[in-house]
């Protein structure tokens, strides 16, 4: 995940700094090509930082069931727990995933998928972070993550 450089986007650290202030969300998000082509966001529903996918058809996987592609799914979930590292912390560079792993729980139905990340521990260098997907209903998840993430030195 890199933020695109023009005139008019202010470098990443930057952003990053004032979306921490603001809260608008979209400015982070739209800077990054990779979500904007995925259609993952960060919202502030009912109090709480979430990440939204939008449905789009050609995240399916499998068209018979219909059913997400697994590997959007861990887009979703990656992003997620990048998302609440650069947010949530004093980090300013796009943490690097050490390893990451993802439970499939259940099948993901075409429609729009959220997640939300919690850092179970940070140190100086290195965070672990849990992700949780779901669609209709927060306690029957699709997916879950467990990730770990080497930060940058502020």
């Amino acid at each position: 995940m890199t933020a695109m450089s023009d005139s008019t986007t202010p470098p990443l650290a930057e952003l990053v700094r004032q979306v921490r202030k603001t809260r608008e969300y979209k400015r982070l998000t739209d800077a990054i090509p990779y979500t904007r082509f995925m259609g993952i966001g960060v919202e502030n529903l009912a109090g709480e930082m979430l990440c939204r996918m939008a449905f789009n058809p050609r995240n399916i996987g499998n068209s018979l069931l219909p059913a997400l592609h697994g590997g959007t799914l861990g887009a979703l979930l990656e992003s997620a727990a990048v998302f609440e590292l650069l947010l949530q912390t004093n980090t300013e560079r796009v943490p690097k995933v050490i390893s990451l792993t993802v439970d499939f729980l259940r099948s993901g139905k075409p429609q729009d998928t959220f997640a939300k990340a919690f850092i179970t521990r940070q140190g100086r260098r290195v965070a672990n972070v849990r992700v949780d997907a779901w669609q209709d209903d927060r306690t029957r998840p699709i997916a879950s993550a467990h990730a770990l993430f080497l930060l940058s030195e502020p």
